[in-house]
């Protein structure tokens, strides 16, 4: 077993005191006060998540945009210079290599964020069929990424000089104590706020100050824990849970980031074929009646009928309760606010049936 890669901050979070573990290949901080207290922090005043880990990737030269274009789900038509969009990297059966950010810098020049693990096959799969004069690069260790989570997210930028007025899902490019930093407001919590893109090698300072603008604004610095349950309660999909070369993002709900009168994508047949004949199986969210936590690949029965499996699970902070993702067969409906039953270890737990998001989303 390989030894997890380090990001660019690990000696600031073990001065903060933070846990560490792995994830997607990387060693990253779970959590600092408690996964509760960074949650409700988030909730409520402000987070700060160090999320380098995440993959960059830059595709430029002539004809760039129209390129990933033609290979990526959505439509970067839709968007342009200064927007970013939510997206996905298919495979010709309409599975998910991966979902990503993409920021449309210009016509020539597209900056890509994919998942951790995923970068390498990303990039690998978009510089095989790049036409003459576009060149795909992976720039993981060129950008850390910070992310600023909550209702005084705003407030903490401002307090440091930085942009805000931004719409969502936009960005700008501005500086911090002479560093450049992309400022982007985007985020995986559902709380408004924004993720700030600094050079690797300069991200000290800038997670520095960023860690006393928030701790003065009542938040509080955030890690992994936190930010799986803050996902999950808005039914955010995870690659390698809610979304894999095997499931489809018709079944996790993402068919709104496919463009769907473009002429090429990669998995657009089966994709199109999927949706003409409708998924057998659909992301729902299960919310517990009684007592109990709900974790990933646990069986979903009505009655006796086992009817699907759940992706992620965790217990709620915000509602006090256990929550879970789940797969269920399209072919045994189960209308929202039935009740099904997850077994965990033997036991049965009594959960109602939901449409995420869990919590009200509240990120524009």
């Amino acid at each position: 077993m390989s030894e997890p890669l380090h990001g660019p901050l690990e000696d600031r979070h073990r001065a903060l005191g933070a846990t560490f573990a792995e994830f997607g290949g990387w060693l990253m901080p779970v959590s600092y006060a408690g996964t509760v207290s960074e949650h409700t922090a988030t909730r409520t005043t402000v987070g700060l998540f160090d999320v380098s880990h995440l993959g960059k990737a830059l595709v430029r030269g002539p004809g760039a945009a129209a390129y990933v274009n033609s290979t990526l789900t959505n439509d970067l038509n839709r968007i342009g210079p200064g927007k970013a969009q939510y997206t996905l990297c298919c495979n010709a059966s309409g599975g998910v290599i991966d979902d990503l950010i993409a920021y449309y810098v210009s016509d020539d020049e597209i900056f890509l964020v994919p998942n951790a693990a995923n970068t390498a096959a990303v990039v690998a799969a978009l510089a095989e069929q790049a036409p003459d004069g576009v060149t795909v690069t992976d720039e993981h260790r060129s950008f850390a990424v910070l992310a600023v989570q909550g209702p005084k997210s705003a407030e903490v930028l401002t307090a440091l000089g930085l942009p805000t007025e931004m719409d969502y899902m936009g960005y700008a490019d501005a500086d911090l104590g002479g560093i450049p930093v992309r400022v982007c407001r985007t985020g995986y919590t559902g709380e408004q706020g924004f993720e700030l893109l600094p050079p690797w090698d300069d991200a000290g300072p800038v997670f520095d100050a960023l860690v006393d603008a928030v701790r003065a604004a009542g938040g509080e610095p955030a890690g992994l824990g936190a930010r799986d349950t803050l996902r999950t309660e808005m039914g955010y999909a995870l690659h390698g849970h809610e979304l894999s070369p095997e499931i489809s993002p018709l079944q996790a709900r993402c068919g709104w980031a496919i463009g769907w009168k473009k002429d090429a994508f990669w998995g657009r047949d089966a994709l199109l074929a999927e949706k003409e004949a409708g998924p057998k199986r659909l992301l729902r969210g299960l919310r517990a009646v009684g007592r109990g936590v709900l974790r990933p690949d646990l069986t979903v029965f009505d009655g006796d009928t086992a009817i699907g499996t759940t992706t992620s699970g965790t217990f709620s902070p915000s509602l006090k309760v256990g929550i879970a993702l789940a797969l269920l067969d399209t072919s045994h409906e189960v209308a929202d606010g039935g009740r099904v039953e997850v077994d965990v270890r033997g036991r049965r737990i009594e959960c109602e049936v939901v449409k995420p998001p869990f919590v009200e989303a509240k990120t524009r």
